[in-house]
């Protein structure tokens, strides 16, 4: 409480300096000109045009913005006569006179039409570069021209340029810090459940803008109550025109060492309503061209082998809206890893494992995704989203690995090449080898929905939603595995042990969820809200495990298994779960400000039996959460944002248990009754501006969280197993604080660009360290991280050549309390450039290089350069330049890895995987464009493929 006592005063404090700052401006700018910029063709909002107050005598500007996401705009002036000016790239420009007086200092002009400029589109001389970003409000704009990508790339390779991007080894993307969740084209979800299939599919040439923002969810759009639910999205918009007709792409490559790719992109867009059909199949890991440089490339694990396909659909009319998705998707990873690791133990040494890792993971998706909304009068809105699921698994896993209680001296290649360890490395100082095979099979089916139904009750913002929720899960797994441990430090007879095991795990989960919300306004601009939750969830899990001979082989099904009693299990789950709260709302022309208290009850039933062992058991937890959420509107282009959100989250009923799970012998778990929920505060601030007339902006996002009763691991290691018991034991001391800060300023004509990306980490990670006794003062080992990085790049483009010198640094320091050896300094640093370059007779040629190096590690296999190279050279031929033709080299000089450390309070890895490296492709790309309308873009001039993304110049 004391801490929310302070923010207040802190807000308020603000809130105050904010007010004084409005009325000081408002005493000097003594006129207002408002309107909405549209497109002439589909009447759609021109975001981000500019509009100027040009003075009658000279044309000198006298004031300016950009429109917003909605195409409105308003320019304060002092009073007199003008001429207002619109324009943006593409359109041409329109001129009103206007004129300001005491008696009417406010104008709205309405609807301002931008009309395509044909002839500039195709003129072959540039004017003017488009800038890379803008800002509007809390939303970051890109223009898609400003960025030059290889021929035929895809999304991701145009996200990865975006400043303040980053997409790592898992394909997930964060634009300043925050993930994306989602993909949407033209305000409408594309996909909804997976924004890798746009990254990896949808071609750069149609995308005109990205914006960048944090999405309401549906209860928050239709009340007005922010939730928490928020989810930041990449909203693309397509070329002006080519939302008026089919167009598609067709892209097929082979390349060396039988690597293929082939890519199927069909739509049909007619104003609001929309219609794709997707589909893919590579065994490249979805890899576009490898572009970029600046720092390490994006790294794959293993060899993936993908196969997809789907429709996607949107429509929209006055009163309805509907969109949905359905999505096949089969995956084939084959992933060898070989690790090296040491697990921080409270004796005087630590435990020392190497590790060969043979895996095959075989997935299979089927998605359907729907979304509807219906407004049947002015004051009711309905939202119903269904969605259906089916899945199915079939992974194996062949893993060898040693223990040992020293640091062997050797690599994990030294090691597993010889055929008597012992040969090696002591016996004395072996603790355990360990073969096994595993393999697992399941499939699972989910259901579900939700439906919102709300009712505005007056135009004051009074109003009342009832939103419902209902998820089933089916699921069915089944694990066989062959394991042979052979402990060294254990007597003769008990040194090796063999365990065949078969285990099915059905499970089925119903989940219901019902919130009804009231708004009452209480003053204009202040509302007060409340609202209740009631959430029920039941789910059953049967655990059988069965032991199986000792000449058993995994294929060979379960005929001869013995039930094993102790190690087979059953769990019922009932979740009862009360929300109330109240919230306070108040908006004014430049500040929102919510401020709200979550009371939550809750209540939960478990019915557990494990061999003998059968408890009924019942626990009560009452949760207290703040919230608050603060803006203030400088300007359209400037904003600061300070958000606070409290939440509890409660430990597995299991782990509350009592009882020992030995299933893995080298890894048994016990419950621990005494835990209690973790507490996360979370405080977030956000800050832009961009001044449109320089094409000059900074953002900034910092970030500030720490876990009261986080849950740690208690490890006790057994010195003869090389074993550990893990027990949940709550713990504090873990926080962390992240900045970020970026630039982006246009020079000469907007030809010249510099970003700068500056990242700040600092963590405190805290864990309890394994130790060999069961005592109740284990020690505690507190990592200290501070990450420094920063990344600058310099473009200059033309009309038929762009250059973009890169430069990275990042530093990270680590102290550990407690292993004085693994404290770090280490360095990742990368410079370079990649160039696109335009040639006569429709040829283009892309490459990037870079050096990219690591110091500071003590192991010296680390520290290594890699200096990457690739090329791409692609060819336009056809009526149109319809097709082209490429060839890609990737990793030409052979010097790529994929080599990796982390590092924390409990432990340090360093993992190597396969992935592919070098190779070459041979692409062939075909379009198909029939647009209808009179504006719409010709199928070879910029609006597909133009301009800075090789077909040819583009005017600005």
């Amino acid at each position: 409480m004391n801490i929310f006592y302070i923010m207040s005063k802190w807000v308020i404090g603000i809130l105050l300096l904010f007010v004084g700052e409005s009325l000081f401006a408002q005493n000097n700018n003594k006129g207002k000109v408002s309107g909405v910029v549209i497109d002439s063709n589909d009447k759609s909002p021109v975001i981000q045009a500019t509009v100027q107050i040009l003075s009658l005598r000279d044309s000198s500007m006298i004031a300016g913005n950009a429109t917003n996401l909605d195409g409105h705009f308003s320019i304060p002036a002092p009073i007199g006569k003008y001429l207002l000016k619109v324009s943006f790239i593409g359109y041409k420009p329109t001129f009103t006179p206007i004129t300001l007086t005491k008696a009417k200092p406010d104008i709205n002009i309405g609807n301002i039409e931008l009309h395509t400029d044909a002839i500039m589109l195709r003129e072959a001389v540039i004017v003017g570069q488009a800038p890379e970003v803008t800002a509007s409000e809390d939303t970051l704009v890109y223009n898609s021209s400003a960025y030059r990508v290889p021929e035929g790339s895809a999304l991701e390779e145009l996200v990865k340029k975006l400043p303040g991007a980053e997409v790592d080894e898992n394909g997930k993307i964060t634009i300043n810090g925050k993930e994306i969740t989602k993909i949407m084209i033209d305000g409408k979800e594309f996909f909804a459940d997976d924004p890798n299939i746009a990254m990896k599919n949808l071609p750069v040439n149609i995308i005109e803008k990205v914006r960048a923002y944090d999405k309401q969810s549906d209860m928050a759009r239709v009340t007005g109550i922010e939730d928490g639910e928020e989810e930041t999205v990449l909203d693309l918009s397509v070329k002006p025109g080519m939302n008026q007709g089919f167009f598609g792409n067709v892209d097929g490559a082979i390349g060396t060492k039988d690597r293929y790719s082939g890519k199927l992109l069909a739509n049909y867009f007619k104003n609001n309503n929309r219609f794709t059909v997707i589909g893919s199949a590579n065994n490249v890991n979805d890899n576009s061209f490898p572009g970029g440089g600046g720092g390490f490339h994006r790294k794959e694990n293993g060899l993936t082998a993908i196969k997809m396909g789907g429709f996607n659909f949107a429509t929209e009319s006055t009163k309805l809206k509907t969109e949905g998705s359905v999505n096949f998707n089969y995956k084939d990873a084959d992933i060898v890893s070989k690790q090296s690791s040491e697990t921080f133990v409270s004796t005087e040494n630590s435990s020392f494992k190497n590790a060969l890792d043979y895996t095959r993971n075989k997935t299979t998706n089927l998605i359907g995704d729907f979304f509807i909304e219906w407004r049947p009068d002015t004051m009711t809105t309905l939202i119903f989203r269904p969605r259906i699921k089916y899945g199915k698994t079939n992974n194996s896993n062949a893993q060898n690995s040693y223990t040992f209680n020293q640091d062997p001296g050797y690599s994990t290649d030294e090691l597993f090449a010889t055929d008597d360890l012992t040969s090696l490395v002591p016996e004395a100082n072996i603790v355990n080898t360990v073969l096994k095979n595993s393999l697992k099979k399941g499939n699972d089916i989910n259901a579900g929905g939700s439906m919102i139904v709300n009712r505005r009750l007056n135009a004051d913002g009074r109003n009342i939603t009832f939103r419902g929720r209902y998820n089933y899960t089916n699921s069915n797994s089944d694990l066989f595995s062959i394991s042979e441990t052979e402990y060294f430090q254990q007597t003769v007879e008990d040194r090796l042990e063999i365990l065949n095991r078969y285990i099915t795990t059905p499970t089925k989960t119903s989940e219901y969820n019902a919130r009804l919300t009231y708004s009452e306004p209480i003053f204009k601009g202040g509302f007060l809200q409340f609202s209740y939750n009631f959430q029920y969830k039941h789910s059953k899990t049967d655990n059988t495990a069965f032991d199986m001979p000792q000449d058993w082989k995994i294929d060979a099904g379960t005929e001869g298994g013995s039930l094993n009693s102790n190690l087979s299990k059953s769990a019922t789950y009932n979740y009862y779960n009360h929300k109330m709260d109240l919230s306070f709302r108040w908006l004014r022309e430049k500040m929102h400000f919510n401020a709200g208290v979550s009371f939550q009850p809750q209540h939960s039933t478990l019915t557990y039996s494990q061999g003998n062992y059968q408890v009924d058991t019942t626990r009560n937890v009452f949760n207290f959460t703040p919230t608050l959420d603060f803006r203030y509107k400088f300007s359209k282009t400037s904003q600061l944002r300070i958000r606070y959100r409290g939440r509890s989250s409660q430990p597995d009923m299991i782990d509350l248990l009592p009882i020992t799970d030995n299933t893995d012998p080298l890894n048994i778990t016990v419950g621990n009754p005494g835990l209690k929920p973790a507490f996360t505060n979370e405080l977030r601030m956000e800050y832009n501006i961009f001044k449109p007339e320089t094409q000059r902006g900074m953002f900034s996002f910092f970030n500030f969280r720490n876990v009261l009763n986080d849950i740690s691991n208690r490890k006790i290691y057994n010195e003869e197993t090389g074993g550990y018991t893990t027990t949940p034991e709550n713990i504090n001391g873990n926080w962390n604080l992240f900045g970020i800060v970026g630039t982006n300023t246009a020079l000469r004509n907007k030809k010249y660009t510099i970003n700068t990306f500056t990242r700040a980490n600092y963590q405190n990670m805290v864990s309890y360290i394994s130790d060999k006794n069961i005592t109740a003062d284990t020690d505690k080992n507190t990592t200290k991280r501070l990450s420094l990085g920063e990344r600058l790049r310099g473009t200059y483009r033309n009309d038929w050549w762009e250059l973009s010198l890169n430069g990275s640094i990042d530093y990270t320091h680590s102290r550990n309390n407690y292993q004085k050896s693994n404290n770090m300094d280490t360095y990742q640093f990368a410079y370079g450039a990649s160039t696109n370059i335009r040639l006569p007779w429709n040829m283009s040629i892309s490459t990037d290089i870079s050096q990219n190096s690591r110091r500071g590690y003590i192991d010296a296999s680390m520290n290594r350069d890699e200096l990457i190279w690739n090329a791409q050279l692609s060819q336009d031929f056809l009526k149109g330049n319809a097709a082209t033709i490429s060839v890609q080299f990737y990793d030409i000089l052979h010097n790529q890895s994929n080599i990796s450390r982390t590092i924390s309070a409990a432990m340090r890895q360093d993992t190597e995987y396969n992935a592919i490296y070098s190779y070459c492709m041979i692409h062939f790309i075909y379009r198909l464009n029939l647009f209808g309308g009179k504006n719409a873009t010709p199928p070879n001039g910029p609006g597909f493929g133009g301009g800075p993304h090789g077909r040819g110049p583009r005017h600005f």
